[in-house]
């Protein structure tokens, strides 16, 4: 059995935290490994699980009008998270993930979490602090996406 107290010391998101905190959450955690072009979850499905890209790379994506094709929206790549919206009600997917090769991840019980951050608010304020960053570096390469789309676009 993989030492998960270890592994999420060692990674970026959790190297931070307080080492009971990980024991916690090591409890919580499963690893799994995907073949190439597999979807790691889809669009509208429940969230409900907290991702820890260890190998290999995922991509974000929606669809487009009528579901008539994808639209890439951003690359994760190992040592990076996916998944915030096991954290945040509906708790539903608002994009589907695809393997571009065999990848695997640590695979953390959202639920657990959300459970966790309620019970202790010192463990949910550090949780959130973490994903706050997450979120805000996703929002700004997405925004360099788009201005790159406009310029390209002659815009």
């Amino acid at each position: 059995m993989p030492d998960y107290d270890r592994l999420l010391a060692a990674h970026p998101f959790f190297n931070e935290f307080q080492a009971d905190y990980l024991h916690q959450i090591a409890c919580l955690a499963t690893t799994v490994c995907y073949e190439r072009n597999a979807y790691i979850f889809h669009e509208g499905d429940a969230a409900e699980q907290f991702y820890l890209i260890t190998r290999g790379h995922v991509m974000l994506e929606t669809f487009g009008v009528e579901r008539r094709g994808s639209i890439s929206i951003e690359t994760i790549e190992a040592g990076e998270v996916l998944g915030w919206s096991w954290l945040f009600a509906p708790y539903r997917w608002h994009f589907s993930a695809r393997t571009l090769e065999e990848v695997e991840v640590i695979v953390l019980d959202g639920v657990s979490l959300r459970y966790m951050c309620e019970a202790d608010p010192m463990f949910g304020y550090a949780l959130l602090k973490h994903m706050a960053v997450i979120i805000m570096q996703r929002l700004q390469r997405t925004r360099l996406q788009l201005i790159d789309m406009y310029r390209a676009d002659g815009g």
